[in-house]
């Protein structure tokens, strides 16, 4: 609401200016978070200059002087994204240029150039997230956005900002109804209606192809949901909650990688044992093509929504989808604990898990000739090797130290401490140079129950990577030396391991963390799983199975588009009908004297709005002739006497005289 100082100090123009810059600031607002630093600096810059300049009434910069800053600030977008083309660099323009356009509005043309040029930048700000908190502040945005736009169309009095905010948020509100309709009934293709380029999945958090020192250790930092499962059994106990990701087993002296990417066709290869665990699982969008699942998983699953065989396995048992995560993928599969995998094979068949690279870490070469003159047991060799992480002072931690070209070497003779990925890597570096096959798998490590949806939840501080070393007659097996070393790890949770520092360390949501905040996260998990299901996921299958729900069996596009006029149509007469009811009813007097009113406008004169029949009369007396004003005068007379008199007669037989009076009046 405005206050009375501020109505006194702030003219029109600058109040309806600094309500622009505040609705603008609300749309730049959700890009913050992507855009770089630069970048959202310069943005704050400029609105800071063009709400100074309305506050103290300066002239706005000259071209000459925003050119350089314009061709600046282009040149930065360049040298940032090395192109002007794609979804990073074409909303880092649009940014830049609304708050530039701020500053060279000449004319009302530029004022709705920018108005709109804040709807197209609020529509940009969902490729980045949908939650329901970026959702709530775009509805704010266009409140903001309404609001100044009707504001520079009034004339004459102001209603005061309070008012007019209301009917901002209630055109709004209006819109609504119809937008639910269009949301359920529009029919929906496979996929998007446009294609995104090529940088449209960039800045998505999760497992990378590769691994190197320090990788998981910072996507750990993260408490972002990778992926929810709902289990139709009992939850499986924690030493068995290994989800399998990516398989690495090519290592180029510092950092691993998948020696085969290209998914092939299923081997039988694995054999099962016991009870599977079959699992429901909803993937976050993570802009790969991978696929989790309990290890070892045992058919390949369908993803809702998809092609038929859109999902690969290949021979090292990784689950890949044809194409990138983008959005959410809910699929099935069934998993078994029990499991042997290659145990037929012989070591030539896996020798390319052997392969090191030449001239690096010579000490962990020679530590692992000396334990294997020692352990000629391919099994006693790794329990003494678990045994020496165990025993030797070694730590687990978040924050290493940074290791060098021997990286090996340094993690186990000078720094010992380390993150899963030292642990992994070094360990299945000390079993190929003893002529044990070996390989890294990343993935992700426990996860926790939401108690109030019941869906377990995986998150990215759950990543973890292990080691898999394959034994004659045995066949690949999971070994995971983090747990000979933070056992807890493994059992519980990182947070039980590892202090936590900054504001983490002050807020622990963590399993032992204050229950107060435990349960407020959960609940406010559940409401965004409750939105991503319902709202976010709601594709072409749920749209069907709603309209089936509805009786309209096997609809085509056709007839599901016109289902979507015929119920937009009904609600557009709903929202109108009420408006239509709450119209001023004006009675038949007063239809009378209207008519009278705009015959004298086309004779005399035009009757003002704030002027009555009486200072109407006294006009009319000068601009009418003698004999055509005495009709106009008994006319005036008898519409004032019975309109606002007590005893003036029947309205009938009132009305009827003053139509008389009416045609007579030539």
């Amino acid at each position: 609401m405005q206050l009375p100082l501020f109505r006194t100090i702030l003219s029109r123009d600058k109040s309806d200016t600094l309500l622009l810059i505040c609705a603008c600031s609300f749309v730049l607002l959700p890009h913050a978070e992507h855009m770089k630093w630069w970048v959202s600096l310069a943005c704050g810059a400029m609105l800071v200059w063009r709400g100074w300049l309305t506050l103290n009434g300066r002239r706005l910069p000259r071209s000459w002087v925003l050119m350089p800053i314009a061709i600046i600030m282009m040149g930065g977008v360049f040298l940032t994204h090395k192109t002007f083309f794609g979804r990073e660099a074409g909303v880092t323009m649009l940014a830049l240029l609304l708050t530039c356009k701020l500053l060279e509005m000449h004319a009302k043309r530029d004022l709705f150039v920018v108005i709109f040029l804040g709807f197209f930048l609020l529509l940009t700000s969902f490729f980045y997230q949908q939650t329901i908190g970026a959702a709530a502040i775009s509805l704010l945005a266009l409140v903001l956005l309404l609001t100044a736009q009707l504001s520079f169309h009034y004339t004459g009095v102001v209603p005061p900002l309070r008012q007019r905010l209301k009917l901002g948020a209630s055109i709004l509100g209006l819109a609504i109804p119809v937008t639910i309709i269009a949301f359920l009934l529009f029919p929906r293709i496979q996929g998007p209606l446009w294609g995104l380029p090529g940088d449209a999945q960039s800045a998505r958090s999760g497992l990378s192809s590769s691994m190197a020192p320090g990788n998981i250790s910072e996507l750990v930092l993260s408490e972002d949901i990778a992926f929810r499962v709902k289990f139709t059994q009992p939850i499986p106990e924690k030493s068995l909650q290994y989800w399998r990701g990516i398989v690495l087993n090519a290592f180029d002296g510092r950092t691993w990688s998948q020696d085969d990417p290209r998914p092939r066709t299923l081997r039988k290869h694995a054999v099962y044992s016991g009870k599977s665990i079959h699992q429901e699982i909803i993937l976050e969008p993570n802009g790969q093509n991978w696929l989790f699942a309990l290890d070892l998983p045992a058919n390949l699953p369908q993803i809702e929504g998809a092609s038929p065989n859109s999902v690969l396995i290949n021979t090292q048992m990784e689950l890949r989808s044809a194409r990138p995560a983008s959005q959410r993928q809910r699929y099935e599969i069934d998993s078994y604990p029990a499991y042997t995998l290659e145990a037929g094979a012989n070591k030539d068949t896996v020798s390319d898990s052997l392969i090191l690279p030449s001239g690096y870490n010579p000490r962990t070469m020679a530590f692992a000739a000396r334990l294997r003159a020692q352990y000629p047991d391919d099994q006693q060799l790794i329990m003494a090797i678990l045994n020496h992480f165990r025993n030797d002072s070694f730590s687990y931690t978040l924050e290493p130290k940074r290791l060098g070209q021997h990286s090996a070497d340094e993690f186990l003779f000078d720094t010992k401490a380390g993150f899963c990925e030292h642990y992994s890597s070094a360990f299945v570096l000390l079993m190929r140079a003893a002529n044990i096959p070996a390989r890294v798998v990343t993935g992700y490590q426990g996860g926790s129950l939401n108690t109030v949806d019941d869906y377990f939840e995986v998150r990215q501080s759950d990543a973890h990577a292990w080691s898999e070393v394959w034994l004659e007659g045995k066949g690949w097996i999971r070994v995971d030396p983090t747990a000979a070393v933070a056992p807890e790890r493994v059992m519980q949770s990182l947070n039980y391991v590892v202090k936590r520092t900054g504001f983490a360390s002050l807020v622990n949501f963590g399993p032992g963390g204050i229950s107060v905040l435990n349960n407020l996260r959960m609940q406010w998990d559940a409401v965004n799983n409750t939105w991503n299901q319902w709202v976010l996921n709601y594709n072409q299958t749920k749209q069907k199975n709603f309209l089936n729900s509805l009786g309209f069996l096997d609809i085509d596009w056709a007839n599901m588009t016109l289902l979507f006029f015929i119920a937009a149509s009904a609600i557009l007469g709903l929202i109108a009908l009420p408006m239509m009811r709450n119209q001023p009813r004006i009675s038949a007097l007063d239809k009378v004297y209207f008519s009278f009113c705009r015959k004298m406008e086309k004779k005399a004169a035009p009757r003002a709005k704030h002027e009555g029949p009486q200072d109407y009369l006294q006009r009319l007396r000068l601009a009418l002739p003698s004999s055509e004003f005495e009709n106009a005068e008994r006319f005036l007379l008898l519409y004032a006497a019975s309109r606002y008199g007590k005893n003036s007669g029947p309205e009938n037989l009132v009305i009827r005289r003053l139509k008389t009076l009416l045609a007579q009046c030539r």
